[in-house]
C-alpha cells in the first residue's frame, strides 16, 4: 500500500542534519525525495563518522528512501535544470544562511513564479533577520544559546552541559516535516502555495518551554521547581538506573520496594508539594538505599509496586532490549554498497498508509540521468550537461 504522502515531488536542497532529517520523515511517509547535492563533495555529512562502502552510517539513515542529484546552482544553466524540476514539485526545501538562495536565484519570490503552488521551506540557524541572522551555526552553538545547556547543568556542580546528541537539528527536522505536511494539507483545501519560514533556535525554545522554561511562562511568580529538577541517573549496586515518582501512591510504592515504608509517612514527603519542599533531604535517602541493592532486584521489586523504572542501558543493549524487539523499532536490511544495514523503523505506525523505510541512501549523483529525463531532456541534453560539468 502507498504511504500517505505517496505522489507528492520534494526537491531537497538541504544539507547537514536538521533539513535531510524532515526530508527522510516525508520520504518515509512516501514521497518522492530528491536531493540535490553540490558537484564534488555532496552533503558533507556522506563522510562524517565511520565510513562502510564510502558512506557514514549517519548519511545512511537520514537520506534514506530518497534520489540523489548533482546540480552546480552557481551556472544558469544549473538554475534551469532547477527551474525544470520545480515547475513539476509541491514542495522544495533549503537550509542555507538567509539571503543565499535568494542571490543565487532560488529564494520564494523567484521560484513562486515558476510554480505558484509551491510550499517552500527555509531553515536557517537563527532566522532571517536579527543580530546574527548571518553567523554561521551547528547544533552545539544554538544549545548554549537557547538555554539548552544551561538546562542541562549537573544537579551536583550545577555546571551546564550539551546533550550528548544532535536534538536542536532533529527537533528542528521535525517540526519542518510537520510544518510541510500542514501547509500541504492546508493547499488541498485552496490556500495554495506559501512560504515557511523554521529557525533552529526558535525550534529549540519552544522544544524547551513546556518543562524547562516553565518557570518563565507567568510573568512576575516566583520561581519553582520544575520536574526534571527530579530527574536523576542512580548509583545501584552494580550500575546505574532511572525511576521517576509524581504521584503520591507511586512515592509509596518506591518507599514500600526500598523497605522503608516510614517514609511516605514523613510530613517532609508525604506529598508532592513537600518532596519538592525537601528534595534536598529526601535525595541521599533514597541514593543510600538503591546503593545497597543491585540493578536487577531493584527493577523487580519496583515494578511489583507499579513504580516507573528503567536501567540505563547502552545504545547497543537499548537496541537488543525485548520490548525494542516486540515493537519492531530497528530494521535490518542489504545496503547495495555498505553492506547489512541497520536503522530505526518509522515510528509513527499508520493503518491503512503506512511509512517504510525507504530504500538505500543515494551514491552521490546516482539518479541525476533519470530525473533529467523524467523533467523532459534529452539524452544528448543531458550528455552536453554532463560534458559541461553542469550536472554529475
Amino acid at each position: 500500500m502507498p504511504g500517505p504522502l505517496e505522489g507528492v515531488r520534494v526537491v531537497d536542497c538541504t544539507a547537514i542534519v536538521s533539513g535531510p532529517f524532515g526530508t527522510m520523515l516525508l520520504a518515509d511517509q512516501g514521497a518522492d525525495v530528491i536531493k540535490v547535492e553540490v558537484p564534488g563533495i555532496g552533503d558533507l555529512v556522506r563522510y562524517a563518522g565511520a565510513l562502510q562502502g564510502g558512506m557514514s552510517g549517519g548519511f545512511a539513515v537520514l537520506n534514506r528512501g530518497k534520489r540523489s542529484l548533482v546540480l552546480d546552482l552557481g551556472d544558469e544553466r544549473g538554475r534551469t535544470v532547477l527551474h525544470r524540476l520545480i515547475a513539476r514539485a509541491d514542495v522544495f526545501a533549503q537550509n542555507f544562511r538567509p539571503g543565499a538562495a535568494e542571490r543565487a536565484g532560488m529564494g520564494y519570490e523567484a521560484l513562486r513564479k515558476v510554480n505558484p503552488e509551491l510550499v517552500y521551506l527555509s531553515i536557517s540557524g537563527f532566522g532571517e533577520s536579527g543580530p546574527y541572522a548571518g553567523k554561521r551555526v551547528y547544533d552545539p552553538i544554538i544549545q548554549g544559546l537557547s538555554g539548552m545547556a544551561a538546562a542541562q547543568a549537573n544537579p551536583a556542580t550545577r555546571e551546564p552541559d550539551l546533550v550528548r546528541n544532535i536534538v536542536c537539528d532533529k527537533v528542528t527536522g521535525l517540526l519542518a516535516a510537520q510544518a510541510v505536511t500542514a501547509a500541504l494539507f492546508a493547499r488541498s483545501r485552496g490556500a495554495g502555495g506559501q512560504h515557511i519560514r523554521l529557525a533552529m533556535l526558535d525550534a529549540a525554545i519552544a522544544f524547551l518551554w513546556p518543562d524547562a522554561m516553565a518557570n518563565e511562562t507567568w510573568i512576575g511568580a516566583p520561581p519553582g521547581l520544575l520536574l526534571s529538577d527530579f530527574y536523576r541517573v542512580t548509583r545501584t549496586a552494580d550500575g546505574f538506573m532511572t525511576w521517576f515518582t509524581a504521584a503520591d501512591r507511586e512515592f509509596a510504592g518506591l518507599c514500600r520496594a526500598l523497605g522503608r515504608p516510614e517514609w511516605a509517612a514523613d510530613p517532609r514527603f508525604a506529598t508532592l508539594a513537600e518532596r519538592q519542599k525537601n528534595l534536598l533531604e529526601l535525595q541521599p535517602l533514597l541514593e543510600q538505599e538503591f546503593a545497597k541493592r543491585s540493578t536487577k532486584d531493584l527493577l523487580r521489586a519496583l515494578e511489583a509496586e507499579d513504580v516507573p523504572c528503567a536501567p540505563v542501558q547502552s545504545v547497543r543493549e537499548a537496541i537488543a532490549d525485548p520490548q525494542v524487539v516486540a515493537n519492531q523499532s530497528v530494521l535490518e536490511s542489504e545496503h547495495p554498497r555498505g553492506g547489512r544495514l541497520r536503522e530505526p523503523a518509522p515510528a509513527a505506525r499508520f493503518e491503512r498508509t503506512p511509512a517504510r523505510a525507504g530504500g538505500p541512501a543515494p551514491a552521490l549523483g546516482e539518479h541525476s540521468d533519470e530525473i533529467l529525463a523524467e523533467i523532459g531532456f534529452a539524452p544528448a541534453e543531458i550528455a552536453a550537461l554532463r560534458a559541461a560539468r553542469v550536472v554529475a
